[in-house]
């Protein structure tokens, strides 16, 4: 008897399995959406704003106007290289004013200015209030 019922569902489980895909595919009395009106006027760029050939001079890859600093004043270390990793063990090599070469950490002081931080091309020294850039020398 058992064999029977389980005969009879799956029978009606495979039915169910053939006509539902069908019975998902007939169309209904649905609506179909009405078409998009088109839009009255295309879009314009506006005339405002500078000329396009400035931006083909500008050169490519060059810093922003903002970022330039003024030169550090004549008493500040003059910055040699910077070796390791930044954030991790980096050091800065600075010439100091009788001419010796100094290695310096970050909080470290030479001539009465304390190495602040270190960039990938420069450091940054404070004295007081005064903060002050020192870019790598160009070579």
């Amino acid at each position: 008897m058992t064999r029977r019922w389980d005969r009879i569902a799956l029978g009606l489980a495979g039915g169910f399995a053939a006509l539902m895909p069908l019975a998902l595919l007939v169309p209904r009395g649905s609506k179909v959406a009405d078409p998009i009106a088109p839009a009255s006027a295309p879009l314009a760029v506006p005339a405002s704003g500078p000329p396009l050939a400035a931006a083909y001079e500008r050169p490519l890859f060059a810093a922003p106007v903002e970022a330039e600093d003024e030169a550090p004043p004549g008493d500040a270390p003059a910055l040699v290289g910077i070796v390791g990793r930044l954030g991790a063990d980096a050091v800065a090599l600075v010439r100091t004013a009788d001419g010796t070469t100094r290695a310096l950490q970050v909080g470290e002081s030479v001539d009465g200015w304390q190495l602040a931080s270190l960039a990938i091309d420069a450091a940054y020294f404070t004295r007081g209030a005064q903060r002050v850039r020192v870019p790598l020398p160009a070579g």
